[in-house]
């Protein structure tokens, strides 16, 4: 029996044995795509029946380079960088692993940007460093006591992220999540309410949605105008949830407190992202997911759709059912 090769786009883990044990039975050759490597010719060199993808977009285009394409498998959550409709239309499963147990990294990594934009720990670092010593007018730093914290979208992060903040004092959780049924809000201690009421409340706003045509820009120049001054804005979910102009503006005329945000629109990011200048602004280069465990639970969550299907089985994720 010939091989079927299993193509990874944009490869970024330092080794794929994880992915190989998983499917071992099946006789299959895993080929990484450099990220440099233009992915249509590669792909129609390689002529795989599965594709694992992290950022890279995967459009018609590039499907379309593999005529024995079954599966489509994103490691992690957000699946906006896959055409959705074209791999239904030629009958392509899509998956994604939304529970590979990294809502403890993503969580902790939520609390350690608000924290450290909380606490100005990057500024007050650099200036010990250079010889500066006291907090002058120019550091102050907006009490949280009976906090109120404001999550857009609140799955398990989200419920995760509203632990750790309880544990810091937050007294309130306020959550705006059309897919969040009122028994499983109100099992979970938290509030629903509208997005403009959170905005206007909420002390920090955390982002846990994903990114969709509803959801593009969520947080937009309206509704971080509707934000506190003191307010904090931290985004480990995708950036295009945010409009970065608008939040960057906000932050330099001082209209709200500071941001900590792990995701961007373009990324990697763009040296001319707005943000990257805006003060009390910590940034980070979409790594809220990782720890050594998170890796290898994701490999193998996201080996284990492609073996299903190779399998003749519907993936356990299928994003893009017909």
């Amino acid at each position: 029996m010939t091989s079927q090769t299993i193509a990874i786009l944009e490869p970024g883990y330092a080794a794929y044995d994880t992915e190989a044990s998983v499917l071992a039975k099946q006789d299959v050759q895993i080929a990484p795509v450099a990220p440099e490597t233009e992915a249509v010719p590669a792909l129609q060199a390689l002529d795989p029946v599965g594709i694992l993808v992290r950022e890279r977009t995967v459009d018609a285009t590039v499907i379309d380079a593999c005529p024995n394409l079954k599966v489509i498998v994103r490691y992690g959550v957000g699946v906006d960088n896959v055409d959705l409709e074209h791999a239904r239309s030629r009958g392509i499963f899509v998956a994604n692993v939304p529970d590979y147990g990294a809502e403890i990294e993503v969580s902790e990594h939520a609390v350690a940007l608000y924290l450290s934009v909380q606490r100005r720990i990057p500024s007050r670092d650099a200036e010990v460093r250079r010889g500066e010593w006291g907090i002058g007018q120019s550091a102050v730093i907006p009490n949280r006591e009976n906090g109120v914290l404001g999550l857009i979208g609140c799955g398990k992060i989200g419920l995760e992220v509203a632990r750790k903040f309880r544990a810091l004092g937050f007294t309130r959780v306020l959550v705006s999540d059309p897919y969040m049924p009122q028994e499983a809000a109100r099992m979970a201690g938290v509030e629903q309410v509208q997005l403009d009421e959170l905005c206007g409340i909420a002390d920090v706003i955390s982002l846990h949605a994903p990114l969709t045509s509803e959801t593009r820009h969520i947080l937009n120049a309206e509704r971080i105008g509707m934000m506190k001054p003191t307010s904090i804005v931290v985004n480990v979910s995708r950036g295009g949830l945010v409009d970065e102009t608008a939040l960057a503006e906000a932050l330099h005329d001082g209209r709200i407190f500071g941001a900590g945000i792990d995701v961007f629109e373009q990324e990697p990011v763009s040296r001319d992202n707005p943000l990257l200048y805006a003060p009390n602004t910590i940034v980070s280069d979409h790594a809220a997911w990782y720890s050594e465990r998170s890796v290898v639970m994701l490999q193998r969550c996201a080996a284990r759709e492609i073996s299903k299907v190779l399998s003749d089985e519907q993936p356990e994720h299928w994003v893009n059912k017909w």
